[in-house]
């Protein structure tokens, strides 16, 4: 099947591309919903120039459209309708179920903007734990950094760590000590894996406070800390067991 991703920059929209890639589908594009409020990628907060050099980096199109809060749906729905006229039929989405309690209410987003244009929704990690999802994630080879963390649960000290198994570990360890079962938001930016022809390495960056973001057209709830990118590069992958720096030392 022709299919887009619907892509955030993040680990689980790499993880589903992966596994699109893995059974066989065509993977036409990957496509981006820019805020024009902001100017800016929501939830992770990423401008257009980190997302195109990070399509450049995995050799697949980027699509790139922007969009007020308001005619979030209605725009989405436009590029659908777009990529079913150019022979796309199938859409694929990172969504996780699994302790998402916003899961099922975007899941039947998602299946209405497909219905409307006649396009079959794809969601390669639906039902599927976190854990799992994480362990496949760097099995596969993937390197993914922390771009954003939420105040309450997790804070500053969060951005930019690899997401690997030592961190895992430190989710688990605070899954079992919290008192709700949280153990935080955080959002992600995929530098590296099989899916990457060359690597991405961050420029100029800066921590940056919101009391507020807005995705999806409406407020997120919890203050967030992020990660904001100036500027990347593509480099060569470093052959196995070579260690490359993928942040400067600029974050101030």
């Amino acid at each position: 099947m022709d299919v887009f991703v619907s892509w955030s920059g993040g680990k689980d929209c790499s993880l589903s591309l992966f596994r699109a890639l893995n059974i066989g589908h065509n993977v036409r594009c990957v496509a981006s919903m820019f805020t024009r409020e902001v100017g800016r990628l929501y939830p992770h907060h990423l401008t257009l120039k980190v997302v195109e050099q990070q399509a450049e980096a995995i050799d697949i199109p980027l699509t790139a459209n922007w969009t007020d809060g308001a005619g979030y749906t209605t725009n989405y729905i436009k590029m659908l309708q777009n990529f079913r006229k150019d022979g796309i039929t199938g859409a694929v989405f990172g969504d996780v179920s699994l302790g998402n309690p916003d899961a099922l209410e975007h899941r039947m987003w998602i299946e209405r903007v497909c219905r409307a244009a006649d396009m079959e929704p794809i969601l390669p990690l639906w039902d599927e734990d976190r854990e799992s999802i994480i362990n496949d994630l760097i099995d596969s080879g993937f390197v993914s950094l922390i771009i954003a963390a939420d105040n309450s649960k997790l804070g500053r000290s969060w951005l930019g760590r690899t997401l690997d198994r030592d961190l895992l570990d430190e989710l688990k360890s605070l899954y079992v000590t919290s008192t709700d079962g949280k153990v935080g938001l955080y959002h992600t930016l995929t530098v590296d894996g099989p899916i990457f022809k060359k690597r991405l390495a961050l420029g100029q960056q800066k921590v940056v406070f919101k009391e507020c973001g807005l995705y999806d057209g409406k407020p997120t709830v919890s203050p967030f800390w992020y990660l904001e990118i100036d500027n990347c590069s593509l480099i060569d992958k470093p052959e196995y067991g070579e260690e490359t720096a993928l942040l400067s030392n600029s974050m101030v």
